[in-house]
């Protein structure tokens, strides 16, 4: 097992300054209203929709590319945007206006004989990374849950929706 010293001397100087940045990123997010949260997740359905036919031309390049590759056909599969595939993105997003704010929601609450008054609170994680392959869908699918939660989210898609997730996040 390595020492948490040796994990950091993998880590790249860019890895750590973009993680530095998301944590202060998140300290800002964690103050957002739920109407704040809400707005920001209608501008990005906005967003997708917007930038639809951008996107669909990049995902083509990558299934493309990924066919040149040699992909399995089940991997093209994931890594292919449908328009139902795309719709649901959209849609995935603005379900998540629907639903209620997590953050700040008592969960429970006990006065032991102390007098003390202790509660369990739903509170952000602050910076979440999440490492998957070959599905764009996942781009916004994470990236609309984090805003909804008030965490800040690092993406890393693999390398076959390179084209894709670079129109998605911008």
């Amino acid at each position: 097992m390595m020492a948490a010293g040796e994990v950091l001397e993998l880590v790249t100087d860019e890895a750590l300054e973009l993680a530095r940045g998301a944590r202060e990123a998140s300290l800002q997010l964690a103050l957002h209203t739920t109407e704040q949260k809400n707005e920001a997740l209608e501008l990005m359905a906005k967003q997708l929709e917007s930038d639809k036919d951008a996107i669909l031309v990049e995902n083509q390049r990558d299934l493309e590319q990924g066919e040149i590759d040699g992909l399995s056909t089940a991997l093209l599969d994931r890594l292919k945007l449908t328009d139902q595939r795309f719709a649901s993105m959209v849609q995935g997003l603005r379900d998540l206006i629907a639903l209620p704010d997590p953050v700040g929601k008592e969960l429970s609450n006990y006065e032991p004989p102390s007098g003390i008054n202790i509660s369990k609170v739903r509170v952000p994680i602050g910076v979440i990374a999440i490492i998957y392959e070959s599905r764009p869908n996942v781009t916004a699918d994470a990236a609309g849950l984090c805003v909804k939660t008030s965490n800040v989210v690092i993406l890393r898609g693999g390398k076959e929706a390179r084209y894709s997730n670079q129109l998605l996040t911008h």
